[in-house]
């Protein structure tokens, strides 16, 4: 078994999203019925999807700088353009959307949502955001990386050589 670093980066680029995608939506659960009691765990949720979100950006962009070209070319030339085309350029621009808010949501949090009616709906508005973007982004991911499979598997003539 033949285990590259850069396999174990995507995978951590992967996990470290989903991580901030579920961090997001214990917030918004929490804040359903914010008390006074939850606000700690929803906090701490919150600094957990701004890290995860953060680890996320630097090991994708540099996966992306210095491996992805490669992928790149093979999904072109192959017979799943649009994974690059469509989701893969769709990933790179909402994915910073989604990190801003995961880091908006930790000054969000500084508020008493329990007391504050319009506070606790931008919370809820800014979890799901992130739980929406996230779930969009490993999507989006699965698609890309089938779309290098797929070249690959069928010989991809006008891909990497």
């Amino acid at each position: 078994m033949n285990i590259r670093g850069t396999d174990v980066m995507l995978l951590g680029h992967a996990a470290c999203g989903a991580l901030a995608g579920m961090a997001a939506l214990w917030i918004f659960v929490e804040a359903l019925n914010a008390r006074a009691e939850n606000m700690r765990r929803m906090r701490v949720a919150a600094f957990v999807a701004a890290i995860s979100m953060a680890v996320t950006w630097i090991l994708g962009g540099y996966w992306y700088v210095h491996s992805y070209p490669t992928d790149r070319k093979l999904i072109l030339g192959g017979p799943w353009p649009f994974a690059h085309n469509v989701f893969m350029e769709s990933k790179e621009h909402l994915v910073f959307v989604t990190g801003l808010l995961a880091f908006y949501l930790v000054i969000a949090m500084r508020e008493k949502i329990y007391a504050n009616a319009a506070a606790r709906k931008m919370v809820l508005s800014v979890a799901m955001l992130i739980v929406l973007t996230s779930v969009m982004a490993e999507g989006a991911g699965a698609i890309i990386d089938h779309g290098a499979k797929i070249a690959l598997l069928r010989g991809n003539p006008g891909g990497a050589k």
